[in-house]
């Protein structure tokens, strides 16, 4: 069966249990797809990466709350009211 990999770089369960910090450096800041009998289990992802990717999500959600609002009726407010 085929898979479609979104990391170029892949290693195997075996390396990644031999050699934990070396298979994340592998991929140079990008995630590394894990294999588990040449099928994709996971994929290993560097923590700047995943916190990027996090924020990206984020701020499509917040762009996506923005663009429903656009249009209504906008209510000033003093803070003082709040």
């Amino acid at each position: 069966m085929a898979h479609h990999l979104h990391a170029s770089v892949t290693a195997s369960v075996s390396e990644l249990k031999k050699n934990p910090m070396g298979t994340v450096a592998a991929g140079e800041g990008f995630p590394v797809a894990i294999l588990n009998r040449n099928e994709p289990a996971f994929y290993c992802v560097p923590a700047k990466a995943y916190e990027a990717m996090l924020e990206r999500l984020e701020d499509l959600e917040l762009n996506a709350i923005a663009d429903a609002r656009e249009g209504q009726a906008i209510h000033k407010v003093s803070l003082d009211e709040l």
